[in-house]
Order: C-alpha cells, then structure tokens, then sequence
C-alpha cells in the first residue's frame, strides 16, 4: 500500500494580542452624551441643528483636556451622519454606526481634513485648503476642515484663509480648535462661532474616572479618585493619563487603587512637612523652620516649590477662616490643622503671612543662591511672627505704652528690686507673677492656649501641636525679661504638651457636675422634673454622706 501524504497545512498560529491603549484614547467621547461638563455647547448645538441654523465655522477654545478636538469630530459626525438607514439628516446624536460615522470615528473619511497648524503654519498650507475647498464633497453632506491649534498659522496664512473664511462654499464648515485664543487675529475670530469650552469640576471627572474603574474591572478608592480629580486641573485627559499611571502603580495584591498611592505618587505626602514648616514659621521658631526647611532640600525638593507650596497654604487657610467648604481632597489631618490655623490667626496676620510669602516667592525665583535666598525669607518671616498687629500697637498707645518693636529697643534700665522680681518656680507662679505685675492680658492668653511641655526657671517649652498666637512667643520672652530681669528660653516642641489651664479647669467643673447629679437629692430633682438645668452648687458643702 503507497504511503499517503496528508497535508495538514500550517500549525495555527497563537492569536496575538491587541496592542494596548492608553485611557486618554480608550475612553474619548463618542457621542455628546459623553462629552463631560459642556452642557451650554451641546445644547446651542443641537438646536442650531435642528434650526438648519449653522455657522460655516466653528471656534473651540479652552484649557488642554477639555475635548476640544473632540468635539469637532463629534461636530463632524453629527453634521454628517446619514442614519442606520441612510436617509438620516443631520442630528445632534449621531449613529455611529453608518459609514460616515465609522469613517470619521477612525480618521479615514475623505471629507473630513484634520491639520495640525503647528506643523502646518504657512501660506502654501492654507493655500492648499482654499483650492480644495472650492471642490464638492466625494461622499459626505459636508467637506469639514478640521484645524488644530489654529494659534500657530503664521499672520500672512490667517490673512490668506479670511476671505474663504469670510465668503465659503456651501458645502464647506471649518472646525478651529486652540488653547491660546488671545493669539488668534480678531479679523478670524469675527468670522466664526465661538464656544468657550470649560474646565471640568472635579465632582464630574471623579464620577467619570469611577465609571471608567468599572469598566476596566480596577478596584479605587473615591478619595484617590478625587485626588487624581484634583491634580487634573479640569483636564479630563490629563486625569485618565494620571489614574493610567496610578493603576499601574497600584499593588498586584488586589490592592486597587488607594489614596496613600496616589499621595506619594503625586507628591502630596510633602504637604505634611509644609504644614509642620508653617507651624514652626508662625510660632516664630526660626531654628526649627531652618531645620525643616534644610530637610526638604535635602530631600530633592526645590526651594521655589516650599515657597508656592506655603502660600498655598495660607490662601487655604484663609478660605476656611472665611467658612467655604472643605477641599474633599485634603486628608483629616490637614483639615484639623487648617481649622485649628483659622480659628487661632486673624485675618491681618494671614494677610501679612501672605504678602511677606509672596514678596519670598519673588525673591526666590530670581536669587542666585535660592536655598540661601528661601533661608532669610523664612527668617524675615519668622521676626515679623513676634511684632504686634497694627490694632496692638494701637491699643498699647493708647495705654500709654510704647509702639518699638522689643527686639529692636534698647536693653531695659536696672529696675529697683520689688515683690516681682523673683524668678518664678512653677508655671502657676510665673501666671500669677504676671498677673500681679498688669500683664493679665498675656496671663489669660497663655491660660487659653498654652500647652505645657516642660517649665524650669529661665526655660519654658511650649506644644505647637495645636497653633499657637503668632505673637505670644516673643509677648512672654519680653515680659519675663522685664520682670524678673532673666532673658528666659521659650522654645516650641511637637509634644502634644498638658491640657490648656482652661480646659483643665473645665474638666474639673464637669467632673463636678457629674458627681453633682449622682447625688441622692439632685438625681431625684432631676427626675422629678424633666429639663431643670443645674445653674450652680458649692463644692465646700459637699458632705460624702
């Protein structure tokens, strides 16, 4: 029997995979439907459609992101779309599925020229779109010029586009797109319709960055989903390339995608360090603002970066000091901070911050040694922490005090020996030493929000962990030197420091209150009727029986 030869033809080949897209691409607008946060366009839009009432050019301006090329391709579509059935007209919900539609989706119909101006800016490339032009179209309702970037056309290409810009063919619309209108010749402007495309809120590009983690099965956190919002800038295309990048930077143990990630990946975890830098700045600790700024320089962070980094957070704290809403993408812990800035700093001294931080960001920018040039800034900073306000000033005129400066003023003359010139042994006797000598103001200030570290005779230490007034460093340097004629030590510290006297007090009061109402007699009254209020008692009649 011959051998047979049977011819199974080649082996099957493995199928190879889809190179992959990158979200930007994957996730752009279809349709209007999806075009996000432009509302007002669509709507003029779809009625000039509907009205046969279309210009024969179109001008798209706005920040990058924002769908502006987009858009002229759904423009496109819309204007050209025949319908599953081809006999549709033009509609503001195009198909997408009849020829046209799919053509222009894939940047292969004939009728509709796409042309970056940045490569393309002079006169023969114009001249190429007014002869063309002239010419119906193959195959589609319209012949549709799509320019992005139109800024770049040099001055003689606007000045040979105007009159077919002014006076087109019937069967021609130009689509303008740029992000830089202002550079745009007013005599164009006049000759098109235009739409001010917006920045998207965050609210909207969370949701839709939410939506698109649906669809490609990847798990967020809605915090990191508002950070990447947030970093975005009203960008939705710069939004989808940073959740690109954070979900490749997401852990491979299912992890998803998380909002501590996406901090360190965007840099936001050095807020914290500029948060402590503020704290020590206001309390007018220059050694430890020098410190904590050398630690973020040798970290790789520029100093410009610390300047614009600290006058954003004072601009912040000043919008919380006004009551707007919280920034959803600040941590807890920023949001305590900056309540605790607000309610502790008044509107003059945020004022003062922000002008002495600007005049630094300036500086900076320009110096020659920028770390040295932030270092004095700080420092500048830091001796303006502990002048008075101009209302201060004006109150010790008035009581006939001084308006110098105590840093500035003269060693003070020998005082004669009095009942205040001893050296206080205790916190409580430095407060009652001050209350003697008419400081009650500064005694009171220090009883509502001094936190003690640690207190020995010449050196006090005091917690910043909540902020502390401005001022009150440089009040007490300068009241206990002049009364007990000592240069004491006050230094802040990170500590969380004892309660507050105050706030010690008004433990011990509602300790009080409570065994107060445990009491037999007054557990009774109070029940017997129903809303009374305890108004006052007196601890020395207080019998354990």
């Amino acid at each position: 029997m011959a051998d047979s030869f049977l011819d199974l033809g080649e082996p099957p080949q493995p199928a190879k995979p889809e190179p992959y897209r990158v979200l930007a691409r994957k996730y752009r607008p279809t349709n209007f439907s999806e075009l996000i946060g432009q509302d007002a366009m669509v709507q003029t839009l779809g009625n000039a459609i509907t009205r046969g009432r279309l210009a024969h050019a179109f001008l798209l301006t706005g920040v990058r992101g924002v769908g502006k090329t987009s858009t002229a391709r759904l423009i496109a579509k819309a204007l050209n779309c025949i319908g599953p059935d081809g006999q549709g007209t033009a509609t503001i919900a195009p198909c997408g599925v009849c020829e046209p539609c799919r053509a222009i989706a894939e940047g292969r119909h004939i009728d509709v020229i796409e042309m970056d101006a940045a490569s393309h800016t002079g006169v023969d490339d114009v001249r190429e779109i007014i002869d063309a032009s002239r010419y119906a179209a193959v195959s589609a309702r319209f012949k549709i010029y799509i320019i992005d970037e139109v800024h770049m056309l040099s001055k003689n290409a606007f000045n040979a586009l105007l009159k077919t810009l002014e006076e087109p063919p019937p069967h021609v619309k130009f689509l303008f797109a740029t992000t830089e209108v202002n550079k745009v010749p007013v005599t164009v402007l006049s000759r098109c319709q235009r739409f001010d495309l917006r920045r998207i809120s965050s609210e909207k590009l969370a949701a839709h960055f939410a939506h698109v983690c649906a669809l490609e099965s990847v798990e967020a956190e809605g915090e990191a989903l508002t950070l990447i919002a947030r970093a975005a800038e009203g960008s939705a295309r710069d939004g989808l390339s940073i959740l690109d990048q954070a979900i490749a930077h997401a852990s491979m143990d299912g992890g998803g995608v998380r909002a501590d990630a996406v901090r360190d990946m965007l840099g936001l975890s050095d807020r914290g360090a500029t948060r402590d830098l503020f704290g020590l700045l206001i309390v007018g600790d220059g050694t430890g603002a020098l410190a904590a700024l050398r630690h973020q320089y040798d970290l790789g962070v520029d100093p410009l970066a610390v300047m614009r980094a600290l006058l954003e957070l004072v601009h912040s704290v000043t919008l919380t000091k006004l009551g707007t809403p919280a920034d959803p993408a600040q941590s807890a812990e920023a949001r305590e901070a900056m309540d605790a800035w607000a309610s502790g700093l008044s509107h003059a001294t945020l004022h003062r911050l922000w002008q002495l931080l600007l005049k630094a960001h300036d500086e900076v920018a320009r110096a020659a040694l920028p770390i040295e040039a932030t270092e004095m800034a700080l420092l500048r900073i830091v001796y303006a922490a502990d002048l008075p306000d101009p209302a201060t000033l004006a109150r010790r005129m008035g009581e006939g005090g001084t308006a110098t400066v105590p840093a500035a003023a003269p060693p003070p003359a020998p005082s004669p020996p009095s009942t205040t010139a001893a050296t206080p042994d205790s916190f409580d006797a430095m407060l009652a030493m001050l209350d003697t000598a008419g400081r009650v103001g500064l005694a009171e200030k220090l009883r509502f929000t001094a936190r003690l570290v640690s207190f020995a005779p010449g050196r006090i230490t005091l917690s910043n962990a909540k902020p502390l007034p401005v001022e009150l460093v440089g009040e007490m340097t300068e009241a206990l030197h002049t009364l007990t004629g000592v240069r004491w030590q006050v230094s802040v510290d990170s500590a969380p420091g004892a309660p507050t006297l105050r706030e010690a007090e008004a433990s011990a009061r509602a300790a009080e209150l409570d065994w107060v109402k445990s009491t037999p007699v007054v557990s009774a009254a109070l029940a017997a009727f129903p809303g009374a209020e305890i108004t006052g008692w007196d601890m020395n009649k207080r019998s354990d029986g």
